[in-house]
């Protein structure tokens, strides 16, 4: 399976059982905390994420596999650095990964049914799954304290798929962790998400702020969030074991509209018909215009006031949206400006 998933592009694949019993009691006090924030599918779906045979009967076993993303982009710290330019979480600066991935899990999947028949369903985020959990009892790794998987070899720079399968496969053995008393990712989050080790408040955390939010972000939380638009990579650029990742080489990864180095003033001059064409078929399409311009309004606000941040501003005060007039009226405010 491992050189037919290869073939496919994956850069690896392990298999886990469906036992994830054990991961339940962290599962319920996540929840219970809160730290979904408006994620109301997250506790709709309850304990099934931790039990595969009940969201699939008849699964005897999980088949994970691991595809590289990290892009041959310009340099992520020198766009963080840049407070005109706009940040985009790596992972989306091409097009989006789902419809990718999951056609060739079913490839997959097919393949091995060539071979042994069985029954299976494909996953790639689509799903109540516990997907580093089931990666890291299948040995593609280990959860770190972040909570994403790392592997030695590849650091975290990767996305996860699942074939849910009837098939009794042979597991492969899991990976113990190495983090040791590293707390890099802990310490980098600039909103402080990470309040404990393997420990997220998804109600901190800036990919939660730009991406699942769908109202207005908190005001103490605005000043943190920087240039960054669409998501954060903050933790895992500071983690040791990414010295070790690799390049991704599907083609469609790679950045599309120069959002690896365009500013903010000029994503945030983009006509709403002008989002749509250019975002089609991005990750970044499915939060709308609306929030695109929030966010951008944001980091405007955290940008140094030049006279073309306060123009781009300014041209936006009287935006029909009232989430992006409160958010362009905070950024103004920032550079101690009043509207009109």
């Amino acid at each position: 399976m491992k050189v037919w998933a290869g073939e496919l592009g994956f850069a690896d694949l392990a298999v886990s059982g469906v036992d994830l019993s054990s991961a339940e009691p962290g599962l319920e006090a996540w929840l219970a905390d809160g730290f979904h924030g408006e994620m109301d599918y997250m506790a709709r779906h309850g304990m099934m994420r931790a039990r595969p045979a009940e969201l699939v009967p008849g699964t005897l076993r999980v088949v994970s596999v691991r595809m590289n993303y990290w892009p041959r982009a310009a340099d992520a710290q020198s766009a963080l650095d840049d407070p005109q330019r706009a940040y985009v979480s790596r992972y989306a600066l091409g097009r989006d990964y789902h419809k990718l991935m999951r056609n060739r899990l079913q490839k997959l999947a097919e393949r091995i049914a060539a071979e042994a028949p069985h029954g299976f369903r494909v996953f790639v985020d689509s799903a109540p799954v516990l997907e580093v959990e089931l990666a890291s009892r299948s040995g593609l790794g280990w959860r770190g304290k972040h909570t994403l998987l790392l592997n030695r070899h590849a650091g975290s720079y990767f996305f996860l798929g699942e074939i849910f399968t009837d098939l009794p496969l042979p597991l492969d053995a899991p990976e113990a962790p190495h983090c040791g008393s590293c707390r890099a990712c802990l310490d980098a989050c600039p909103t402080g998400a990470i309040v404990a080790p393997y420990r997220v408040d998804a109600r901190r955390c800036i990919s939660y702020l730009t991406i699942e939010l769908k109202g207005a972000i908190p005001e103490d939380l605005r000043p943190l969030i920087g240039n960054r638009i669409y998501g954060c990579d903050d933790c895992q650029l500071v983690c040791p074991w990414n010295r070790f990742a690799q390049f991704g080489a599907e083609a469609d990864f790679a950045p599309r509209h120069r959002l690896d180095e365009v500013s903010l003033v000029e994503l945030f001059a983009w006509s709403e018909g002008e989002f749509r064409e250019r975002m089609a078929g991005s990750a970044i399409h499915r939060i709308g215009y609306e929030r695109w311009l929030r966010n951008l309004a944001v980091a405007l606000g955290n940008a140094t006031g030049s006279p073309d941040v306060l123009a781009a501003l300014r041209a936006r005060a009287d935006d029909p949206s009232g989430l992006v007039r409160e958010h362009v009226a905070w950024a103004l405010a920032r550079h101690g400006q009043r509207q009109g």
